[in-house]
């Protein structure tokens, strides 16, 4: 399923400093368990920031970021 959805680029531009914040957190928390060897918690945490990465980078591309 495709969601069309239509911001400003300001609005584009607050939704990659959002996506930006959480993707320090994921990174962080993968790094905090890795560190601890909970290697689930480090998958985990590494996709969700590589998906977080890639929706950010698809934003950029288009507000040319």
């Amino acid at each position: 399923m495709a969601i069309k959805l239509t911001l400003t680029e300001d609005e584009a531009e607050i939704i990659v400093d959002a996506l930006e914040a959480d993707l320090e957190g994921y990174l962080e928390s993968a790094k905090e368990a890795r560190g601890n060897l909970r290697r689930e918690e480090v998958r985990t945490y590494t996709e969700a920031a590589e998906r977080i990465q890639a929706v950010k980078s698809r934003i950029e591309a288009l507000i040319g970021g």
